[in-house]
Parts: structure tokens; C-alpha cells; sequence
């Protein structure tokens, strides 16, 4: 297949890429190159014949209707989005830009380019909407998982962005035609993750000697999901998903965000070896405005249906994280000398819930 992929340069987008062309499939990737995105995600791949890079930005609509008749793609993954919390809660409008209006266009020449395909073409394309389980909103601890059913009740403006989007995407489908699939994921993790997240934030403060901030009290629950096992998911879904339906990808990883940070901190330890306990670096600060208690997702019918499930443990997925870090500072020192790393953004005061 040829797939077109928005924000193919940012963290999960450069994932799929990396795992598409391995299968065998031609990428055009399509980014705006934001600060989270970099093109040194894909070198491994940038220099082969089946892939293509157009710096577009998913608002311009002429420059997304140029891509699409240039290339003429059999399937469209759209991951492009704003996707921080954090900077969702500091500057909102980006996140209607991008999330919103960008997809709204996406879809509208979607569209158009799927019905002037001759048919046999048009049997074969797909639309897939990639998004998060954040738009579900918040669970208590004893709560059953998010399933693919669940009302959503997003907190934040980035998850109510992207509840947006998936609305739209849906309407699409159901009013106009456009053969779509929608996954819904759990939290991320893995090599080249942007140094504003969790992850390499506690990965990169602990290799600083920095304070490691934990909000609140560390006891709000995700689901981790290695990066890979997503991008698998992704394109299997892409190809052997129902049209209209909707699935959601988890890691089986449920973990207190202190239990993840101390996760790391010991797998720190035993690299350095250096008789210094980077859990003494846990800094506990103020909770983040309207912070979703607990994210657990219900990925039964993905196994089910397409015979899915994660391959990467929990030890075996963040000690291949951390020692990706390790291994290429050439990456991320860059963004750590530019401070682009554990700086607190979005700390609004809270309103209550109601």
C-alpha cells in the first residue's frame, strides 16, 4: 500500500513509518515539523525509495489537496496532532487548530479524493483515525476498563480536541461515505519520545542529578504501551480492521505514575552502579489542573477480532527505553541544552468538578 501519514516526524508517527516500510508499504509522510516533531526519527529509512516527506501543515488546505493528487495514496493514518496536557492547559488554541480544523480539512479532502476514485481503487481505501483513550475521561481505581463503547467525558483541551476529531471523523463516515477505522490507545513509551513526557523527562532528570517532579501524589494510574506494539496495531487495524468500527489498543501495563517512576529510577541505579539511589531525586509537586484519575483500556476486541496483543512487557519494554537513551544522547542532548525538558507548563488553577 501507499499510506499517507500525518505527523509521521513526531514520536508515534516516525514509529509507523519505521515498522510500514519494513512490511513493505510506500509512506508519504506529511508533518509541520512543530517543536515534538524531528526528522532525525527516521533516518534509518529516510534515504529509501518508498518513502516521501511534504512539510505541510494539516490546516492548509490547498497544500493538503496538492499532497493528495501528487501521490495518490491508498490509505490515509492520520496521527498529526497537538498532544501534550500540559501545554493543552498553558495555550489551548494550537490544540482546536491542529486537532480540530486540521482534521476537519484532512476529511474534507479525503473525501473528495475517495469519490472520484475508479472503484476498484475506492474498495481497498481506508481512512484511519488515530486517537487516545484521554477522550473516555477518568476511571476510579476499581472501575472496569474503557471499552470501545464508553462515553466520552474528556477533562482537558487536548482530550476534548481529540474528541472532537474522532466526532468528526465518524460524521464522515456515517454522512458522507468515507470508509473509516478509529483506535483509541493508551499511554505511549519508547525510543525518540519527545523530552516533554513522563518518560524521558524521569530518564533524563535522573541522568542530571535533577529533582524527578511527580504531581500530586503520584497515585494517578495509566496504562503504558510500548511504542511498537502500537505501530503494529496501527497498521493491522489499517488493513484488516472493519470499516466503521472502532478499537482500542492497550499495553496491559496498568502502573501508578510513582510505581513508573520508581520503575525507572531502579533500572538508573543498576546501569550507573554508582552507590547513589536515583529515587531520592522524587520530587512531589503541585497536581496538574483537572488530572484524570486513572486510564485503563479494554483492548479484548483487537485480540478477538484480529488476533492482537502487546509482545512487549513492562520490564523488558522500559529497560529497552532506557538503554535507547543511553545509547543516543546525540538525540536528545540538543533538546535537553535548548531546556526543552522538564519544564512545568499548564499550571492553571484548578476550577472544581462537578
Amino acid at each position: 500500500m501507499k499510506i499517507l501519514v500525518t505527523g509521521g516526524a513526531g514520536f508515534i508517527g516516525s514509529a509507523v513509518i519505521r515498522r510500514a516500510i519494513a512490511a513493505g508499504h510506500s509512506i508519504v509522510n506529511v508533518d509541520k515539523l512543530t517543536y515534538a516533531a524531528n526528522l532525525e526519527n527516521l533516518t534509518t529509512i529516510a534515504d529509501s525509495s518508498h518513502y516521501a516527506f511534504a512539510q505541510i501543515d494539516i490546516c492548509d488546505l490547498a497544500a493538503l489537496q496538492s499532497v493528495f493528487d501528487t501521490h495518490q495514496p491508498d490509505a490515509v493514518m492520520h496521527l498529526a496532532a497537538e498532544s501534550h496536557v500540559d501545554r493543552s492547559i498553558d495555550g489551548p488554541d494550537a490544540f482546536i487548530q491542529t486537532n480540530v480544523i486540521g482534521t476537519f480539512n484532512l476529511l474534507q479532502v479525503a473525501r473528495g479524493y475517495f469519490d472520484n476514485l475508479p472503484a476498484e481503487r475506492k474498495e481497498g481505501f481506508r481512512f484511519h483515525h488515530i486517537s487516545t483513550d484521554e477522550v473516555y475521561g477518568d476511571l476510579d481505581v476499581n472501575d472496569p476498563a474503557f471499552e470501545e463503547t464508553t462515553a466520552y467525558d474528556p477533562s482537558s483541551p487536548y482530550s476534548a480536541s481529540k474528541a472532537a476529531s474522532d466526532h468528526l471523523v465518524r460524521a464522515w463516515a456515517r454522512t458522507f461515505g468515507l470508509p473509516i477505522v478509529l483506535t483509541n490507545c493508551s499511554n505511549n513509551y519508547g525510543p525518540y519520545q519527545f523530552p516533554e513526557k513522563l518518560i524521558p523527562v524521569v530518564i533524563l532528570k535522573a541522568l542530571h542529578k535533577q529533582p524527578i517532579p511527580v504531581y500530586g501524589t503520584g497515585q494517578n494510574i495509566r496504562d503504558w504501551l510500548y511504542v511498537d506494539d502500537h505501530a503494529d496495531a496501527l497498521l493491522l487495524v489499517l488493513q484488516k480492521g472493519r470499516l466503521g468500527e472502532t478499537y482500542n489498543i492497550g499495553g496491559d501495563n496498568e502502573r501508578t505514575n510513582l510505581e513508573l517512576v520508581q520503575t525507572l529510577c531502579r533500572l538508573v541505579d543498576e546501569h550507573l552502579d554508582n552507590g547513589f539511589s536515583h529515587a531520592e531525586l522524587i520530587t512531589f509537586v503541585s497536581d496538574r489542573p483537572g488530572h484524570d484519575r486513572r486510564y485503563a483500556v479494554n483492548a479484548s476486541k483487537l485480540k478477538s477480532e484480529l488476533g492482537w496483543s502487546p509482545s512487549i512487557s513492562w520490564d523488558e519494554g522500559f529497560k529497552a527505553t532506557l538503554d535507547w537513551y543511553l545509547n543516543n544522547e546525540d538525540w536528545w542532548r540538543p533538546l535537553v541544552d535548548g531546556n526543552q525538558f522538564g519544564k512545568r507548563i499548564g499550571d492553571a488553577p484548578r476550577a472544581a468538578k462537578t
